[in-house]
């Protein structure tokens, strides 16, 4: 009894919100003991390594020069990440919607996506109506997006994670440019591209 009791209350806590300092503190220590042994992290060169575990190396010179045997504990990191992720949202989710401001609301409204209160739960922090790949619109913004991200972090070599996370902490100038440039890039699509392009597609 006592330990079904306790296996509850630990289920009730790790289901509330916790305080964004909790996550940032995590990913200060990983990042300090990936210093500590040398490494440096970036998701976009874990995406390398699956790439030449599936075969790529048969098609590109590039694929055959990764280290794999050294590397292979990025997989393992990624893997961990997208675990984390499903348990966090499927098994313990929390009971709060997510915290979506009413300007933010009004503003995608305003453009013509509604943003009903069902979509603020769960996995809500994008409207289901440009999630939605059964739509031309949809699958088009998904392409379109994807070859954006993944040519921007080959020509800069790397991607959010890694200059953002592993370069600042190493003092890398590159990196601080690179992260002046992703907030640049993210004001100028947020302000001036946006609802152009969903008006366009959708």
């Amino acid at each position: 009894m006592y330990l079904n009791t306790l296996f509850l209350d630990v289920l009730d806590f790790v289901s509330r919100p916790w305080h964004w300092a909790v996550a940032g503190t995590g990913i200060s220590l990983v990042f300090i003991a990936l210093a500590l042994l040398g490494r440096h992290f970036g998701v976009s060169s874990t995406f390398e390594q699956l790439c030449a575990v599936a075969g790529a190396g048969r098609l590109s010179d590039y694929f055959r020069s990764i280290d794999l045997p050294s590397n292979k504990w990025r997989i393992f990191f990624l893997g961990g990440a997208m675990l984390g992720g499903y348990i966090g949202s499927h098994l313990i989710p929390s009971p709060e919607p997510v915290a979506i401001s009413a300007s933010t609301v009004a503003e995608l409204e305003s453009i013509g996506i509604p943003y009903p209160e069902s979509d603020a739960l769960g996995f809500g922090m994008l409207p289901t109506s440009i999630s939605n790949f059964t739509t031309v619109g949809g699958v088009v913004l998904a392409l379109l997006g994807g070859f954006l991200i993944g040519f921007g972090a080959r020509y800069g070599k790397g991607c959010t994670s890694g200059h953002a996370i592993t370069g600042l902490a190493h003092l890398n100038l590159s990196s601080l440019l690179t992260v002046i440039g992703f907030f640049i890039g993210g004001l100028l699509m947020t302000h001036l591209f946006f609802a152009p392009l969903l008006r366009l597609l959708f």
